[in-house]
């Protein structure tokens, strides 16, 4: 009989009369006289909570786990933010935790050698959000990487020169038109309309857009807090970027935004005005509110991409070393033909 990888998991599938399938994952109590326990529809979730309920001590050295406690203690600040992260975006920190949580969860008590690539594919037939699926093996990669340079194994990435093992995955289509930007634009407070004047000039994502610091003798200088990247703006070069500097006025503050009163603007003030005037937007255009409502702020960077020039142009400006990103993910909107009769 094959022992289980994991004693007393259990999976029950049930059938819709529509052909749906839904996989529920349980902790067996069979012989405690007890109820056995949900551990949800979430694979990598169901993983996590069965190594709760079973107790195990982990064993970490020679394993996965191993190489994760210290890819979090030494590129994320520690479990519990002890120390500065590597990577400067809070948002790749905070996604990079979460990834390899569920990856622990899964994998963690894994010898190197027991982490195949029908292994991983396996982990993401029963992973039910495929897209973050994809993202947590990403990671592993980078993981598995960095434990090569450790020496914690020797073993080449098992995916190495494998295409399109991963979940399929569809860009995703948007195109910030004139008039989708215009109707939150117009219910935008004075701090939102900057942020999304910066982003949609220059292509900055936001994060960079809130922290950008005034310019020096006429450069708006810029590090990308993703790739590292160091850039500058000629603000003569920019109409918006020069009536947003002269609007400043004698704002005591060395951030280009900033509330009235020189206050620096954190990533909570902007999302709820932004989610605030999305709203009010979709309200006062009822034909297009469904697109509105779809809009992201994130996407004004979207928009610097559709507003360049060409193809290469739009690359150079959101610092992507392949074009072919800027083409499938950014500069989405539709090219203009001419009829030849």
């Amino acid at each position: 009989m094959k022992k289980s990888k994991y004693p007393r998991l259990r999976s029950h599938t049930r059938k819709g009369k529509g052909g749906q399938v839904w996989v529920s994952y349980w902790y067996d109590m069979r012989g405690t006289g007890k109820p056995d326990v949900s551990l949800g529809t979430d694979y990598a979730i169901a993983i996590e909570k069965w190594h709760e309920l079973h107790n195990e001590k982990p064993k970490t050295i020679g394993r996965i786990q191993e190489a994760i406690n210290r890819f979090v203690d030494e590129y994320l600040g520690g479990e519990k933010g002890e120390t500065t992260p590597a990577y400067e975006n809070k948002d790749t920190v905070r996604s990079y935790k979460k990834q390899l949580k569920n990856i622990g969860a899964a994998f963690g008590q894994m010898a190197w050698h027991e982490v195949t690539l029908p292994v991983m594919r396996e982990y993401l037939d029963l992973r039910s959000a495929k897209t973050q699926g994809n993202r947590e093996m990403s990671v592993l990669s980078i993981l598995w990487g960095k434990a090569r340079i450790w020496g914690m194994t020797q073993l080449p990435w098992p995916a190495a020169g494998v295409k399109d093992w991963k979940n399929p995955e569809a860009a995703r289509q948007f195109e910030v038109t004139d008039q989708l930007f215009d109707a939150v634009y117009a219910h935008a407070d004075q701090v939102l309309k900057d942020a999304m004047d910066i982003s949609s000039a220059t292509g900055m994502r936001i994060t960079d857009a809130r922290t950008v610091r005034m310019p020096v003798d006429g450069k708006l200088r810029f590090k990308s807090s993703k790739k590292g990247k160091v850039a500058y703006f000629e603000v003569a070069d920019s109409p918006v970027l020069t009536a947003l500097i002269k609007r400043r006025g004698t704002v005591d503050s060395v951030m280009l935004l900033t509330t009235h009163t020189g206050r620096a603007v954190s990533e909570s003030m902007l999302r709820d005005r932004y989610e605030y005037a999305r709203e009010k937007a979709a309200q006062a255009n009822p034909k297009i509110a469904t697109e509105i409502r779809a809009m992201w702020l994130r996407d004004m960077r979207k928009r610097a991409a559709d507003l360049a020039e060409d193809d290469d142009e739009a690359s150079k400006l959101l610092q992507h070393s392949d074009k072919k990103i800027t083409n499938t993910h950014y500069r989405t909107k539709g090219t203009k033909l001419k009829a030849v009769r």
